[in-house]
């Protein structure tokens, strides 16, 4: 039977079976950022049994967190080069063995190699793929189809958490963990889903499997560097160079990207350390232990809203345009937050801190595929993706651990917050000014253009008016019209 022929779509469907996709994401977000919160509600378990300490215990959570962002580049380059749908299943199935693996621990190494490195690589390969995957079947309503998807975290840890406090009290932690084992092998299933779609913008540049006459000379030219090497080395470095990331890569050269990319560094360091330290936060200024948790309940779902209205508003046509803008507010408001939050000490103040910090968290998650979207285009949007998560792992391993000897160093949680809420709002800030500078730029450009237009519109009869005009530029005479045409009549 003959091969189903794809079809060269000129830009994203926005509908079909894109919405297939946005439920494969929507279940690979619950499946790798759900379950990844909700390893911390093993913390008790593995303190009680290991009888280790809260900063040993607590580098399961980070090792599994940085793992996730730092391999992210690995999933995007499994998903440009073989099948984003085999990316996903191969995740899926390290993710799960990760699991599995970890209800057999016998001590904390253990537990940081199989639930820190080897199921956080496994949800390395799934999470950046997929939520490429969305950015390639929409467009207009790209925000709203990314809101949906990226909910999947929030409304997965709110179902999740209840589930797998039950599961640990029924059948103990090994038992839960083997469970969750099972379930994250529905990753396997989401890969299924992400069906490829060819669009005109991804052959703008070669790809990967064109044949040898699409290398440019300047390679040719440095393959001929290897003329001492072996034929069979010159040929693999010939075909290996023809695939090179320099076309999937080239956008790391772009100032949009670069700002974007050091903004992403500090808007890291300043969201992760809340969702470990909030509750302790609570307990510290006498808040009930159900009260605090309730905290972090109410965190979760306005999270859940925070997606999927930002996204939908975002679509709408007065502000579309101003996606970027919509982007550093959020992250700008939930700095905001942490600089207030020492002055809260009670359940009642503390409520609307988790109101307002879950919203614009959502908000400012959606737009991170939709702003690199924007700047770098659909082509180059996995492998950017790849980028943009792998700066969240450094700040995701080291912000709790600096937060912590804050609070050990002063006695209080107050320098940790600050230094978190100043964090996102230089982040916010710096996306900020160079969006300013470029608007500058572009209106110097533009003025320069109508100059130039105005000095070539002055002369119409050939070469040596524009030489004059060379010569009166430099001597900056002006000039009216009838001398011009006096002029041009000799």
């Amino acid at each position: 039977m003959a091969a189903p022929k794809k079809v060269l779509l000129s830009s994203p469907p926005d509908g079909g079976w894109g919405w297939m996709i946005v439920v494969g994401c929507f279940l690979v977000t619950i499946c790798t950022r759900a379950v990844t919160r909700c390893i911390s509600i093993f913390f008790v378990e593995f303190q009680t049994y290991f009888a280790q300490d809260y900063a040993r215990t607590a580098w399961i959570h980070s090792i599994a967190d940085c793992a996730t962002m730092l391999c992210a580049p690995l999933g995007s380059f499994i998903s440009n080069h073989v099948s984003c749908q085999v990316g996903i299943m191969l995740g899926g199935l390290l993710a799960s063995a990760g699991l599995i693996l970890s209800s057999f621990a016998t001590s904390l190494g253990h537990l940081y190699f199989s639930l820190g490195v080897l199921t956080g690589v496994g949800f390395a390969l799934c999470y950046s793929p997929a939520i490429a995957m969305v950015g390639k079947y929409f467009n207009k309503r790209k925000a709203l189809a990314y809101g949906i998807a990226m909910s999947g975290s929030g409304i997965g840890t709110f179902i999740l958490a209840p589930v797998v406090q039950l599961l640990i009290e029924q059948f103990s932690w090994r038992g839960a963990l083997l469970i969750l084992g099972g379930f994250v092998l529905n990753l396997c299933v989401c890969g299924a889903l992400m069906r490829p779609i060819a669009l005109q913008e991804d052959h703008k540049n070669p790809p990967e499997f064109l044949e040898q006459e699409y290398v440019s000379e300047a390679q040719k030219q440095d393959l001929k560097q290897f003329s001492i090497c072996s034929p069979l080395i010159r040929a693999w470095s010939h075909e290996r160079l023809c695939r090179c990331s320099w076309q999937e890569y080239n956008f790391l050269l772009m100032p949009n990207f670069l700002v974007l990319a050091v903004s992403v560094l500090f808007m890291a360091y300043g969201c992760s350390p809340l969702f470990v330290y909030l509750v302790p936060y609570a307990l510290s200024v006498g808040v009930s232990h159900q009260q605090a948790a309730f905290l972090m309940s109410i965190l979760g779902v306005i999270d859940i809203i925070g997606n999927i209205t930002f996204g939908w508003l975002t679509d709408r046509r007065c502000l579309k345009k101003y996606r970027h803008v919509c982007y550093l507010f959020a992250v700008g408001m939930d700095g905001l937050c942490c600089l207030f939050l020492p002055v809260l000490q009670s359940f009642p103040l503390l409520v609307p801190f988790s109101f307002t910090f879950g919203y614009f968290d959502g908000a400012y998650v959606t737009l991170i595929p939709v702003v690199t979207a924007d700047v770098v285009g659909t082509a180059s949007l996995s492998s950017a993706l790849g980028v943009v998560y792998f700066l969240h792992a450094v700040p995701y391993l080291v912000s709790p651990p600096i937060a912590g000897w804050l609070v050990d160093t002063t006695g209080s949680y107050t320098a940790s917050f600050i230094l978190c809420g100043f964090s996102m709002i230089f982040s916010s800030t710096l996306l900020c000014f160079a969006r300013i500078a470029k608007k500058i730029k572009k209106t110097h450009l533009r003025s320069l253009t109508r100059n130039t237009d105005t000095k070539q519109q002055i002369w119409t009869n050939g070469a040596i008016a524009y030489s004059v005009s060379g010569e009166l530029d430099h001597q900056d005479v002006e000039i009216l019209p009838t001398e011009a045409n006096s002029y041009s009549n000799r």
